[in-house]
């Protein structure tokens, strides 16, 4: 009787606790160093979770390995709902490139909600003499040993597509990978690589401040408030698209309850006029898709990508 009694007390308990939910400070693991974009969209994510709920979401950089520390910090962690991860489409194609990354992305994860995407900028630092990025095939192709590109991280969005670049245009362009967006950043302006790709959130502002140059997009249209920069297409590769795509995920075995709640506030953080406005700027695409319909993206993402790293044969050494 005692026994059942406890038992009857503890799901009590625990019943409570999820409708209470949160009620502590919320940590939101970013496994690169500040500055990238999946630390931009993590940090509006979570001062906008932070208004929505009264509780405190922060975010906790925790760089190194290509994203798969932090990241694998998150899927050993408890199950409560109180540490969780913002990872970008890197995720799920580092294993497609990496030797013992040391969990499955579907199977030691769970998948909350899919933030939103953005397309990639292609730029180059202003003492490049390119004002597109046709000008700047044209110069590697002269002077190959001259030009170098970096990559924020080796199988992201932005390396696949240099990757790309340097395959169809026959360039011997030397690949220069670094341990996040900030530290590529911070190379590119201070000159010492030649050109990135890189979601426009984090390499806009330099663009607009004049200490980078925009050379291509890699979305199929245009940006709005970018009007003279061209398309990857229109730039000699016709039917190119790159987004990179943003979500939220958690350890695995999380209580559904915990879970559709998150999934309700990112949907509402995502799609919110403060978000938009803060984003919008940079050519965020919100999305907020919950568990079910995120977890079948990523599987379709996995496959896609997949399927770009066997046709173009490329390989991390």
């Amino acid at each position: 009787m005692k026994r059942l009694a406890s038992m009857l007390l503890a799901l009590a308990f625990a019943g409570t606790a999820l409708a209470q939910y949160p009620a502590k400070p919320v940590r939101i693991v970013v496994p690169y160093p500040p500055g990238g974009t999946v630390d931009v969209v993590a940090r509006n994510l979570a001062q906008q979770l932070t208004v929505q709920t009264g509780q405190q979401f922060i975010v906790d950089n925790r760089a190194g390995a290509n994203g798969t520390i932090g990241s694998d910090f998150v899927s050993k962690a408890a199950p409560d709902g109180y540490t969780l991860l913002v990872q970008a489409s890197i995720f799920v194609i580092n294993p497609l490139f990496l030797k013992n990354v040391p969990y499955d992305v579907q199977r030691d994860f769970t998948a909350v909600a899919n933030i939103g995407s953005v397309p990639l900028l292609v730029t180059a630092h202003p003492s490049v003499p390119a004002s597109n990025l046709r000008e700047f095939v044209a110069l590697v192709r002269a002077q190959p040993e001259r030009y170098t590109f970096a990559t924020t991280g080796l199988g992201s969005a932005g390396h696949l597509t240099e990757e790309v670049i340097k395959r169809d245009a026959g360039l011997a362009i030397l690949i220069v990978p670094y341990k996040g967006a900030g530290p590529a950043l911070t190379d590119i302006v201070g000159g010492q690589v030649s050109a990135l790709a890189d979601p426009l959130p984090s390499s806009y502002p330099h663009v607009k401040s004049g200490r980078l140059k925009a050379l291509a997009v890699t979305s199929r249209e245009r940006i709005a408030f970018m009007p003279d920069v061209p398309t990857m297409a229109e730039s000699g590769f016709p039917g190119f698209e790159m987004l990179s795509w943003y979500g939220l995920w958690g350890p695995p075995g999380m209580p559904q309850e915990v879970v559709d709640r998150l999934a309700a506030e990112t949907a509402k953080a995502a799609r919110s006029a403060e978000m938009r406005e803060k984003l919008a700027s940079q050519g965020f695409i919100p999305d907020g898709s919950g568990p079910a319909a995120f977890a079948a993206y990523v599987k379709d993402e996995i496959a896609k990508y997949a399927k770009i790293v066997k046709d173009a044969n490329i390989k991390v050494d």
